[in-house]
């Protein structure tokens, strides 16, 4: 027989109920309802993006990456399919002063073995110049291919921080479909595993039960100083580039402009 240890009446501030395995199974089992209910519901939204109509427009426009200016085109590596992420760039800043939430996006794609497997290439663009850009995709050493797309129209330049995904027919180009904002969730894994947690994010505008820790505002973990704590001010960098080699504190965040 097993042996379960008294299970408390008094709930723990600040954490969820007590309860013995068979309760808590039966909470979970409750929930994997409507978990399951979610899952379909996101598998019939992605095959209506899946029929979404395209939009064609011309492959040959140059970008320019560490080979130079090279055609649109170039970013599909001979593939049919193609995932962009599009950095936006602060024009004349130092590393840390570069966009924090697209340091988030860009940070959990360094490796498209996956995409690749399946015949989808993986591509990050930016409005920033070619001469800032490469220093910075060195100081961050990120795996994949960077393109600037400074003054190049939409649908391959235009707004950043955008997922943006595109069809190829031989020579010919298709748009097929665009997300923003927490559109691009997917991209980062961490979130999803931070929503299983108790504590989920740690943002304010989660529903919380009472005498949960109070949360921040949205995407304050994106930044931090030397030491790890949390801020948005000039001795922050995006959290990531703390662990790059070199990466030293810093007193200001050099930001000129926003260049969309």
């Amino acid at each position: 027989m097993t042996i379960t240890p008294d299970v408390p009446n008094t709930a723990l501030p600040g954490r969820p109920p007590v309860a013995d395995l068979a309760t808590w199974q039966a909470a979970r089992d409750e929930l994997l309802v409507r978990e399951k209910a979610h899952t379909r519901e996101g598998d019939a939204i992605a095959a209506a993006r899946r029929r979404l109509p395209m939009v064609e427009f011309d492959g040959t426009v140059e970008v320019v990456g560490p080979d130079g200016p090279v055609p649109f085109l170039d970013l599909f590596q001979g593939r049919e399919e193609l995932v962009v992420y599009k950095h936006m760039w602060h024009d004349g800043a130092p590393h840390q002063g570069q966009c924090e939430g697209c340091t988030w996006a860009a940070w959990h794609m360094k490796d498209a073995v996956y995409l690749n497997a399946r015949g989808v290439s993986f591509a990050i663009v930016t409005t920033g110049r070619w001469d800032e850009v490469a220093p910075y995709v060195e100081f961050m050493g990120y795996t994949q291919p960077w393109y600037s797309v400074r003054g190049v129209a939409a649908p391959v330049g235009g707004e950043m921080g955008y997922i943006t995904c595109f069809l190829r027919d031989g020579d010919r180009v298709f748009l097929t479909y665009a997300t923003t904002d927490r559109g691009n969730e997917p991209i980062n894994g961490s979130f999803a595993l931070l929503d299983m947690t108790p504590y989920g994010r740690g943002e304010a505008w989660e529903d919380n039960p009472e005498g949960w820790p109070e949360g921040r505002n949205a995407c304050w973990y994106w930044r931090s100083d030397a030491d790890g704590n949390a801020t948005w001010g000039p001795t922050s960098r995006p959290v990531p580039q703390w662990t790059r080699p070199g990466a030293t504190p810093a007193d200001t965040l050099g930001r000129h402009g926003h260049h969309h």
